[in-house]
């Protein structure tokens, strides 16, 4: 059983930069997609960004294109997620998710596809 466990949020000012990491433990994430989805207040989780397996492919959400990149080490079990130009409606709780099946090429948008999940970091963006 793999546990997901992000790190890195806080509090920054519109225009700042943040980096989160998600660090797998329990057993290798390598083989599995991995993402990144939030959750603002009163909202519905969406899809951020995600990279797959073997991190030539990547993927993001239309808020976040130009401003957020995802990249993994798969020697070190960790995703990050590297912010910029961070606007107040980025504030949200983050999550890493990993795909449920292994060794799939594309990026799902889905949350459903995604069976593990991290316990999620509070980013918030003051205006």
């Amino acid at each position: 059983q793999v546990r997901l466990v992000e790190s890195g949020g806080g509090l920054v000012q519109a225009g700042g930069s943040l980096s989160l990491s998600c660090t797998a433990s329990g057993r290798t994430f390598n083989g599995y997609n991995m993402a990144w989805f939030r959750q603002a207040p009163g909202k519905e989780r969406e899809f951020v960004s995600g990279v797959n397996w073997s991190g030539g492919t990547t993927a993001y959400g239309d808020s976040v294109k130009g401003r957020f990149t995802i990249s993994r080490d798969n020697t070190k079990n960790v995703v990050l997620l590297q912010m910029s130009s961070l606007k107040p409606e980025d504030t949200a709780v983050y999550y890493c998710a990993l795909r449920r099946r292994a060794y799939i090429n594309t990026i799902d948008y889905s949350e459903g596809e995604y069976n593990t999940w991290g316990q999620g970091t509070q980013v918030t963006v003051s205006s």
